[in-house]
């Protein structure tokens, strides 16, 4: 009795196994497509699917239960000990096949030449775990990770950036991709803020984490990507001055932000919708996004919540107190600085914009201090001046009247040139350490002549 129900729950699991390809009206070359994915999820040769489905179709269900005589053969050809060898050859080297199993049993000696049938092997091996799909299955530390979720609100929040749709907001009208940069709340899947923005780079990574602060105060911790927008130095600064812990997940490992790649999943729903509107501008997109975010998503009942549990009602009713900063704490936590030099107008350029620092600083560099959000106001540094503030010159319709250059730097009168004064001193004194070191004088003798 026992032998018969293995048998049944082996034919069962072959009949399942056969399924995709009994469907009618199935053409050969979809046949053998869905062959080569059964062989290589399930680990079976080609030749062991074909003998599958010929026995279903010669004798049904019954024709896929094991054999008895064949299983006592099985038993008789494969002892413990032999298939023991085989476990542990599959192990040392997981992609070996059976075939190269057997090759090395037999020039091992462990097996006689014939004796070990690939079929016979593989199904002991996936009876014990050690199948061809198990091996990878194994192998892939992402599968074997463990779900985690943090207690309270905004103790970890995770974000990432999301192709968007395309608008006509480039140049001449022309088509232009928008990306979507989302803050979600770890334990209350709660999104803080989300928004599409014209480009991809840091500022708008920044621009987003700095608008879920304002609302919902400072996250003990973030978990972000490697992506080069979040591995920036700004982004460490501005975590290091609020207090944050900063986190990066592991190279190719997207299910560790499984929390906002899910929400990111969702958000496909709207993409789809909001293609209808034929939108040509990034303000209508936003005001639609929010819209959708509130309705469809934010007070919507989650599944990982519990039961009625909104996103939104989790996030509003969890008793953890909310960090808030002052705001020019916030800004000075998000400025940014750069280097610039002042030309010989004393203006420096910065974001295709002029900005009149001083003539007294011509031809210096100096470090230009800013808030991303706003530029229309800048802090100027520079060693030995304490900092001050610069905005945008504007140019009026009438040219003003040159600025007199500052004393230190006019030019100097003089009566004579230090240079050909000093040149005339040291060339006297080269003339006179200029002396012949041999004289030649001519001395006459008794008629003759020496030197």
């Amino acid at each position: 009795m026992k032998d018969q129900k293995k048998a049944e729950e082996i034919a069962a699991l072959r009949v399942q196994l056969l399924s995709p390809l009994l469907a009618d009206g199935l053409d050969p070359a979809k046949a053998r497509q869905i062959k080569t994915q059964i062989c290589e999820q399930m680990g079976l040769s080609e030749r062991t699917l074909r003998r599958y489905l010929a026995q279903y179709r010669k004798e049904g269900f019954e024709g896929l239960k094991p054999k008895g005589k064949g299983n006592k053969q099985k038993e008789d050809a494969i002892t413990p000990q032999l298939l023991e060898q085989a476990i542990l050859l599959r192990r040392e080297v997981p992609t070996r096949s059976v075939a190269q199993i057997i090759q090395i049993l037999e020039w091992e000696g462990l097996a006689l030449p014939g004796q070990l049938k690939r079929s016979t092997l593989q199904e002991k091996l996936a009876e014990r775990g050690y199948s061809t799909r198990h091996m990878r299955m194994y192998a892939d530390t992402r599968v074997a990770a463990r779900r985690y979720q943090k207690k309270h609100r905004n103790q970890l929040w995770q974000s990432d950036i999301k192709y968007g749709p395309y608008l006509p907001i480039g140049p001449d009208g022309a088509k232009k991709q928008v990306y979507l940069v989302t803050f979600v709340d770890d334990a209350t899947r709660f999104v803080l803020h989300g928004e599409f923005y014209p480009t991809m780079d840091k500022v708008i990574v920044e621009d987003c984490f700095r608008q879920a602060i304002q609302k919902y105060g400072v996250p003990e911790a973030v978990y972000f990507d490697n992506g080069k927008q979040y591995r920036t130095k700004w982004m460490t600064r501005a975590c290091s001055k609020l207090g944050i812990r900063l986190l990066f997940a592991k190279p190719y490992s997207a299910e560790s932000k499984g929390k906002v790649e899910r929400f990111n999943r969702v958000v496909d729903s709207f993409l789809s919708e909001v293609a209808l509107e034929k939108l040509t501008s990034l303000d209508r997109l936003n005001e639609l996004f929010q819209i959708w975010l509130c309705e469809c998503y934010q007070n919507k009942s989650h599944s990982a919540l519990g039961p009625k549990i909104s996103p939104e009602t989790a996030f509003r009713s969890d008793q953890k107190a909310l960090r808030f900063v002052e705001p020019e704490i916030l800004t000075n936590a998000f400025l940014h600085c750069v280097e610039r030099k002042v030309d010989k107008s004393g203006c420096i350029s910065f974001m295709d914009r002029k900005y009149e620092v001083g003539i007294s600083f011509i031809g210096c560099t100096v470090d230009v201090v800013y808030d991303p959000a706003d530029t229309t106001e800048l802090t100027i540094e520079y060693e030995g001046h304490a900092p001050w503030k610069v905005r945008q010159l504007v140019i009026g319709e009438r040219s003003g009247k040159a600025p007199k250059l500052p004393e230190h730097i006019q030019p100097k009168p003089a009566d004579s040139s230090r240079l050909l004064t000093a040149a005339e001193q040291k060339n006297q004194q080269r003339k006179e350490q200029q002396i012949p070191a041999v004289s030649y004088r001519t001395v006459r003798k008794g008629g003759e002549s020496r030197v």
